[in-house]
């Protein structure tokens, strides 16, 4: 059995605080920014995008291209058994709670409760699996 099967393409920025817990699966063409912790048992699809950066647009006398980007120090968590499917985006420093299921094409603006089911853009709950 593999312990942890990383597929093609898979972008972990520098590395630097990403935890991977055992037999948790990460798909094609993802993205995993620093302070990412992904739980025990998460099956990941390919092309899900954790954004690492925030870009700034505080300025309005600025042009937003020429303000710059915060590099996010929050930690981004996915708890133990959760299914994110294909093409789910996520902004940096949320949680998923355990046994959560993201939808494909998903855009999670919000902390996921532990055992929900999300989907659309933004995401909203769809139904608890408990």
């Amino acid at each position: 059995m593999v312990k942890y099967p990383l597929y093609r393409h898979a972008y972990f920025g520098n590395g630097r605080n990403v935890e991977i817990g055992d037999y948790s699966g990460i798909g094609e063409k993802r993205v995993i920014p620093n302070n990412t912790v992904i739980g025990k048992y998460v099956m990941m699809a390919p092309e899900v995008y954790i954004a690492s950066k925030i870009h700034c647009t505080i300025d309005t006398k600025t042009p937003m291209c020429f303000q710059g980007y915060v590099e996010s120090k929050v930690q981004t968590i996915i708890g133990d058994d959760c299914w994110i499917c294909q093409r789910v985006i996520m902004p940096p420093g949320h949680h998923v709670g355990k046994g959560s299921i993201l939808a494909a094409v998903a855009v999670v603006t919000k902390d996921v409760e532990p055992y929900s089911i999300v989907g659309r853009n933004p995401a909203k709950l769809i139904r608890k699996r408990k």
